[in-house]
């Protein structure tokens, strides 16, 4: 069994390109798994029955295991077994007819797009000193947050982006993603005025022999740091005097919610997240019909005569 795992994890690695931790985690659900079976006494693909799997997720829901993270393991153990089938291993599939369990989700934190504009007008001028020459740090810091509005990249995606990646010109930037996957996002021409006046006015000031060819700089002029873009965000945050528990990626969550209320199509929305799987995009749709219901309560004249 253990080198059907093998098999297994190799193409997820190479061929489907998802992350090492990705196929860490389900390198950990599958040997649960395996062990389990061991236990059960199944030692051939053909032995395995649907009754053996739903065994397994009764004693993980006896031990405890939250609700997502069984389904994390169920959904581990059907891609096993659909790769085995389609890869002619075996015949059956014990996992074919076992659905998922439909998942509460929680939904992500959003800023409105007053809220948005509040926080994008912050960015006033901030000098810190390098040399005895202020440097006009606000900037870099506007040009991040327009940068993170205008295309919903993740905070991983923004402080990994390189200066060959913009193809500004076009009003484009090619994102490198989880997996390594690439993918082509739009960007809008305010985000594209801020990124040209960091590239223009401050980043060769910043620059040094530390900062490759990486666009968003620390005042070092080393690569800007994961934690440095949260700190740069909730400066801004505060300022705009927002309550809300705000991270980089209630910016991305806003970014997609806004352009739903627009009108964009969801597929289109899945392309510039870089959603594998629609469902993930699909969520947004449920901070949509929120807006709508909003919308109806305050403007609907049945509505209005409550008030």
């Amino acid at each position: 069994m253990k080198k059907f795992l093998t098999v297994f994890l190799n193409h997820l690695s190479l061929e489907r390109s998802l992350s090492p931790n990705t196929v860490e985690s389900y390198k950990i659900d599958l040997k649960r798994y395996i062990k389990f079976l061991g236990d059960e006494k199944v030692s051939s693909l053909e032995e395995i029955k649907e009754d053996h799997i739903t065994k397994l997720i009764g004693q993980l829901s006896l031990l405890g295991l939250k609700a997502t993270s069984i389904a994390r393991n169920l959904a581990a153990i059907k891609s096993f077994h659909k790769f085995l089938v389609r890869e002619g291993y075996t015949e059956s599939d014990p996992a074919g007819a076992l659905e998922s369990p439909k998942l509460w989700r929680k939904l992500p934190v959003v800023l409105d797009q007053h809220a948005m504009e509040r926080l994008l007008d912050q960015s006033m001028e901030d000098a810190y000193s390098k040399k005895g020459k202020p440097l006009p740090l606000h900037l870099r810091d506007k040009a991040i947050l327009e940068f993170l509005y205008a295309t919903g990249v993740r905070i991983s995606e923004l402080i990994g982006i390189k200066r060959k990646n913009l193809l500004l010109e076009v009003g484009l930037i090619r994102v490198i993603g989880k997996g390594q996957k690439e993918r082509i996002v739009p960007i809008g021409e305010k985000a594209i005025k801020s990124v040209e006046e960091y590239l223009s006015d401050l980043r060769p000031r910043l620059a040094n022999q530390n900062s490759q060819d990486v666009l968003f700089l620390n005042r070092r002029g080393g690569p800007l740091s994961r934690m440095g873009a949260w700190k740069i965000l909730r400066k801004y945050v505060n300022r705009a005097g927002i309550k809300k528990k705000v991270s980089p990626h209630t910016i991305r969550h806003s970014f997609a919610t806004h352009l739903l209320e627009g009108g964009a199509d969801l597929r289109a929305v899945q392309e510039m997240l870089g959603h594998a799987d629609i469902s993930t995009t699909q969520i947004y749709t449920h901070l949509d019909r929120e807006y709508l219901k909003e919308v109806h309560k305050t403007f609907h004249p049945r509505e209005k005569m409550k008030i």
